[in-house]
């Protein structure tokens, strides 16, 4: 039987190239979210987060995600994803909508934005306009919804299971 010994803080695993996710946040009512957020950004090599609205950054919850990770703070959320869309990136909803797809079975493509929407009211209409795919998490209990950085650390995972190295 091994032997298991607590490592803390062991060194980030090496990826071969840079990651080509980033995330884009609609204004969430939250900065608490938003931290937890950047450190999911920054413990899964995503190198750059884009919010939007009154956004501030807890560094005590985002830890060093707050120094590796670069954040962008934009008044809203459109323009900012036609230039994504511009700049050749698959726009992924994170979001429960008639057309989405299960995150379970959604195959990322490398270069992707997760877009994640408000905690009440998700994506608006028109930023669901400017969208490629729509993911969303399989809900088997109450309540109806995973919370926000729940729900995007488990759609990071999850790229990043598909793109292991980077």
């Amino acid at each position: 039987m091994p032997e298991f010994i607590h490592q803390r803080h062991k060194p980030p695993t090496a990826l071969s190239r840079p990651r080509e996710l980033l995330l884009a946040c609609a204004p969430l009512r939250s900065n608490i979210n938003l931290s937890h957020i950047v450190r999911i950004a920054g413990c899964a090599g995503v190198e750059r987060v884009i919010c939007c609205g009154h956004a501030k950054i807890v560094e005590k919850i985002a830890r060093d995600g707050a120094d590796t990770v670069r954040i962008e703070v934009h008044r809203t959320l459109p323009p900012v994803l036609r230039e994504l869309k511009a700049a050749g990136y698959r726009l992924v909803g994170l979001e429960q909508t008639t057309a989405s797809r299960n995150l379970h079975t959604y195959s990322f493509q490398r270069k992707s934005a997760l877009v994640i929407g408000n905690e009440r009211l998700g994506l608006t209409e028109e930023e669901l306009r400017q969208i490629d795919d729509v993911v969303e998490i399989p809900v088997y209990g109450l309540p109806h919804a995973y919370n926000v950085a729940s729900a995007t650390a488990m759609a990071v995972y999850e790229y990043c299971r598909q793109f292991p190295a980077g």
